[in-house]
């Protein structure tokens, strides 16, 4: 085929199962544990997976009880992995909603110069009023504010990564001039949301700017999306679903004026993976049956914005819902969610049976064989050009994945056998390197010292 597979591994404590942290073989403190993390980017290193991606938030995670809480700061954690790893990308979220985009493109820029070119933003906008009450706010701005602030935060980053010329360096040391100060240009930026005069004080990194990712599927998530992400993590439960959000986003994608091709759709999967059918689905229900449903409960009225007492557990959701339209979280979430619901005529007990695994994200059980076959099925059906892999459980689940299921992706011609040496996290992903828009063409005398 001519198109390439791409494959990230999102990395989250002990595995995206919610009750991961009970098996026998999890350590309970893992959230914490740096060599945990280092040995889970060796692993992804050693199955050539694009990048690796950590998810993040301004705010503790729900109930301690539930699951291990806490989690180390991403930038900081993949500034450590970009030491024990060459090729990988790395990937962190970031919120537009509480950030300053001078500091939030600095802390970027240098960690792409760390690690040779391989940093990845995901860009989220923070919904939810536990987040913004650790900011001096009552709530979370409007889902449309969010997303305004967040398309001229991004702008604004772009502009300061794009403040230094490729070739400022000068470094003649007879003349005494390290630079050209006349390419340095500052952006100057007077917007509705953010005011920044100065230009950036590290110079242009090896990618130009880092890779953008965005994973919101509301409209205004898409929108976003088809104007400035060059990835795109996405939660779709079938085939179907997955076919139209991709149609969808390249068309929007194409509208805008960009290559459709520049921005990559990788939809989250989370394969529980077992040596036969029958096995994968036992490992299935034996996390299942760890779940406590009390937890899951709360975690449901959470983001279904409904009081806990409406959701009955062996009946099914109320019908009497809001329009996605309505909700000020995170819109494509619940409307995934509750279809779901309604489709399968699930109890609230099976609903969170269903979302223990990936929180809406799709769950398939079975082997090797079966696992590659559907992820083949899906990238050459048109409705992905890669995969978020989640593993259930960690460790265990990512060996699984790199040991049985890469190496039959690898026959099939459908992904790299071993990186290019100096590659790039961009040109991993088939984008071009972003010429700066502030140095277009310039040309510039020679400098003189009197």
């Amino acid at each position: 085929m001519s198109r390439t597979l791409h494959l990230n591994a999102f990395l989250m404590s002990t595995g995206h199962h919610e009750a991961s942290w009970r098996l026998p073989e999890s350590d309970p403190r893992a959230n914490t544990d740096i060599e945990h993390y280092k040995a889970l980017a060796r692993t992804a290193e050693r199955g050539t997976f694009d990048s690796l991606f950590l998810a993040d938030s301004p705010a503790l995670w729900g109930d301690v009880a539930r699951r291990p809480a806490g989690v180390i700061e991403p930038l900081t954690l993949l500034t450590v992995l970009s030491t024990v790893t060459e090729h990988i990308g790395l990937i962190a979220t970031a919120s537009t909603s509480y950030n300053s985009p001078y500091n939030l493109a600095r802390r970027f820029a240098s960690l792409d110069h760390v690690s040779g070119g391989r940093a990845g933003w995901n860009i989220v906008t923070t919904a939810g009023p536990a987040a913004a009450r650790n900011f001096g706010l009552d709530d979370a701005p409007a889902h449309a504010e969010r997303y305004e602030r967040a398309a001229e935060f991004t702008e604004v980053a772009l502009k300061l990564w794009d403040s230094w010329a490729e070739d400022v360096y000068v470094g003649d040391k007879n003349l005494g001039v390290w630079g050209d100060q006349r390419k340095v240009r500052p952006p100057q930026h007077q917007g509705r949301f953010f005011s920044v005069e100065g230009a950036l004080n590290i110079p242009r990194s090896p990618q130009g700017h880092p890779l953008l990712v965005q994973a919101g599927s509301s409209q205004d998530g898409k929108n976003f999306a088809a104007q400035h992400a060059e990835a795109v993590f996405t939660a779709q439960q079938t085939f179907p679903e997955a076919a139209a959000f991709y149609t969808d986003l390249k068309a929007r994608t194409l509208a805008t004026g960009r290559n459709p091709d520049h921005i990559k759709i990788l939809p989250g999967l989370v394969p529980v993976i077992g040596s036969t059918e029958a096995e994968a689905r036992e490992r299935d229900a034996e996390l299942e049956e760890l779940i406590t449903y009390e937890h899951g409960q709360e975690t449901l009225s959470e983001l279904l914005q409904l009081p806990i007492e409406l959701l009955d557990l062996d009946a099914r959701l109320p019908e009497d819902l809001p329009q996605p339209a309505l909700i000020n979280g995170a819109q494509s979430r619940y409307e995934l969610i509750v279809e779901l619901a309604r489709r399968d005529k699930l109890t609230v007990r099976e609903l969170i049976g269903r979302l223990g695994g990936g929180r809406g994200h799709r769950t398939f059980a079975g082997t090797p064989e079966q696992v590659a076959r559907e992820i083949e099925f899906w990238f050459a059906g048109g409705a992905a050009d890669g995969f978020n892999i989640m593993p259930p459980v960690l460790p265990s689940g990512l060996d699984l994945f790199v040991d049985h299921v890469v190496p039959i992706l690898r026959r099939r011609g459908l992904f790299r056998t071993e990186y290019v040496p100096g590659e790039t996290l961009r040109a991993r992903y088939g984008l071009p390197r972003p010429v700066s828009r502030r140095f277009v063409a310039a040309s510039l005398d020679p400098i003189h010292v009197n």
